[in-house]
């Protein structure tokens, strides 16, 4: 046999080496042993997640790798097939993943729910409202320091729907009370405490960092627009490099009945009230009409 014929046939087996490999879904940023999650920092912050992955990957025998960004960084991490599975908290954002098919399987996990905290002396006189939009106008008509996220989080979305509502568009320039913080939920509220500020929050990061912002207390809470749904999500196997045993192993690992009981304890007893309420195999609607309850 001549050397271009060789160097030829070599060639082709390169080539149809390659083409199996493809079709097989190998993918060289792929590791059968490594998940990716991407998730909020709100929920990272709460310390949940240092009490359950630890327990998945002894489980698994699969490292996790948290990737805790706003929820709007996770979804698009999900999209472009950068993460494994989402953990997140914004339904309408993440509906939007779903009917485009960038995920699939999503699963109610937990549910807690947002709440508006700000200063003992409560400048703007919300402190027992249980009506969200009507706090949030008195704090714009009182010209009140409010501190918000503004990174695209799940809170942030929320808190800009609530604004919506009330009608007032606090971005305007001119609203110099409203403060927008570009980072995550601990930095938000470390900025209000530091300024004597409102801010819109999930009731389990509250709970949890409350010993380092002892000046802000919770003044607004029990709207059912203020629940605060947490989902998994499959991010869609199709992108190429995706763990999709061990992204479905998490998800069945979330909704498991020990490991919801779990999520049901955190801390209870610490604060005396749950940062996170089960809600495997329910839907949202359900607990809205029930007001939230557990």
């Amino acid at each position: 046999m001549s050397r271009a014929p060789l160097l030829g046939w070599f060639a082709l087996t390169l080539l149809a080496a390659a083409v199996v490999a493809t079709a097989c879904g190998s993918d060289p940023g792929f590791s059968e042993d490594e998940l990716i999650l991407a998730t909020t920092t709100s929920l990272n912050d709460s310390g949940l997640l240092d009490q359950l992955v630890p327990i998945f990957e002894d489980e698994a025998e699969v490292s996790v790798k948290i990737i805790a960004v706003g929820t709007g960084a996770a979804l698009r991490m999900g999209a472009d097939g950068n993460a494994d599975v989402l953990l997140t908290h914004a339904p309408d954002a993440e509906r939007v993943l779903v009917e485009a098919g960038d995920v699939t399987g999503r699963a109610l996990v937990a549910y807690n729910d947002f709440v508006i905290v700000g200063p003992p002396d409560d400048p703007a006189s919300v402190g027992g409202t249980s009506d969200v939009s009507t706090a949030l106008a008195r704090i714009a008509a009182s010209g009140a320091t409010f501190a918000s996220r503004g990174d695209d989080s799940g809170t942030h979305k929320k808190e800009l729907s609530l604004w919506s509502e009330t009608g007032v568009s606090p971005l305007v320039e001119a609203d110099d009370w409203y403060i927008e913080v570009g980072q995550g939920m601990s930095a938000t509220l470390t900025v209000a405490n530091q300024r004597a500020a409102y801010a819109l929050t999930d009731r389990g990061t509250y709970l949890s960092l409350s010993a380092d912002i002892p000046d802000l207390l919770t003044l607004v809470e029990g709207d059912p627009l203020l629940l605060n749904f947490y989902s998994v999500m499959l991010v869609n196997g199709d992108k190429g490099r995706i763990n999709t045993v061990a992204s479905q192993q998490f998800a069945d690992f979330l909704i498991r009945d020990d490991i919801q009981a779990m999520i049901g304890e955190y801390l209870r007893e610490v604060y005396g009230q749950p940062l996170f309420i089960p809600a495997a195999h329910e839907t949202e609607q359900a607990i809205a009409a029930r007001g939230g309850t557990d």
